[in-house]
């Protein structure tokens, strides 16, 4: 059964998983309108984020299941807060 820190840590995982999708859906459709090299590199850099989250999802998941230990938990939580703010607001940069 997934506990509270455990739950937290997903849903972080999840957000920060759907951040980084939507900039490279963001970044594509710029490319799209405007194929420029700088654009290409833009939305291809964007995509490799989404992978490499993805991946780290797939990881912590597996750690989930696993039971990792509650300190591991808490540095996993503060480790993924940077990257939700910082897409977050590359997300509305992108936006405005």
């Amino acid at each position: 059964m997934v506990d509270l820190l455990q739950a937290v840590l997903i849903s972080m995982r999840l957000l920060l998983f759907g951040l980084t999708l939507g900039l490279t859906i963001i970044s594509f459709q710029a490319y799209r309108k405007q194929p420029t090299e700088r654009l290409q590199y833009a939305f291809i850099g964007f995509a490799f984020l989404s992978m490499g989250v993805g991946v780290t999802n797939l990881t912590t998941q597996l750690g989930v299941q696993g039971g990792i230990g509650r300190s591991l938990q808490y540095f996993q939580i503060a480790e993924t807060v940077p990257f939700i703010v910082g897409f977050a607001m590359i997300y509305a940069s992108l936006y405005r």
